[in-house]
């Protein structure tokens, strides 16, 4: 493989509360939890010695709280356009309350009354991407499940709601890049720094708590 060009990072925020109890996350700002918070310096041990031209967070809390963990607050520009996918009645509610009052909701299929669509996010990743694009060099983003999961999407030039088929675990690392002139997807959802000295995981642990994760909650939760 002619593995070519710069590289964009993708790397989802840490741990919160909410993305333990698989709530809807968008426009709340909540904190990383104490696990979350270690995790995030793992990550940025993962990433140390790296070199960025551009370094984008969302200006949420817990994706602050992670770039800056992970050594890169002082280079990062907050942007809005990598906010959360925007929940509106939904936010703070999981997706097994809110089947019981619609039965069978899909977030990527249906979206959310007084929130965002899919096709409303994919444009403000196209906005990131472009940016990414102009950048002279490999590229940070520091932001949320869904929003990240859409970005995905949309650099392989698929519809935003193709994002649901990319299931993304907290404090994961997913690299976007090019094989020739093709946009591909070099590694997801990646989770393997979680499981390092010092994550308070036993060996495996953490990987095997992402998957888990991505199992249950891959269609549906976001932080």
């Amino acid at each position: 493989m002619a593995k070519t060009g710069p590289e964009i990072l993708l790397l989802r925020h840490s741990e919160t509360e909410w993305s333990l109890s698989g709530q809807h996350t968008s426009f709340t700002d909540i904190p990383l939890t104490d696990k979350g918070r270690v995790h995030a310096e793992l990550m940025g041990r993962r990433i140390a010695g790296r070199r960025f031209a551009l370094v984008l967070s969302s200006p949420l809390t817990r994706a602050r709280e992670t770039c800056r963990l992970a050594g890169l607050g002082d280079e990062a520009e907050l942007t809005d356009d990598l906010r959360e996918f925007d929940y509106g009645e939904y936010e703070g509610i999981t997706t097994p309350d809110i089947r019981r009052e619609r039965p069978g909701w899909d977030l990527w299929r249906d979206g959310a009354p007084g929130g965002e669509t899919a096709a409303q996010v994919g444009a403000r990743c196209d906005r990131v991407i472009e940016r990414a694009l102009a950048a002279d060099g490999d590229v940070a983003l520091f932001g949320h499940g869904h929003a990240l999961r859409v970005l995905g999407a949309r650099w392989l030039g698929l519809p935003p709601e193709a994002g649901g088929l990319l299931a993304l675990s907290t404090g994961s690392l997913c690299t976007l890049g090019f094989e020739r002139e093709r946009r591909v997807i070099w590694l997801w959802n990646d989770t393997n720094h979680l499981a390092g000295p010092g994550s308070g995981d036993s060996s495996g642990a953490a990987s095997e708590a992402a998957r888990t994760e991505g199992r249950g909650r891959s269609a549906s939760s976001a932080a």
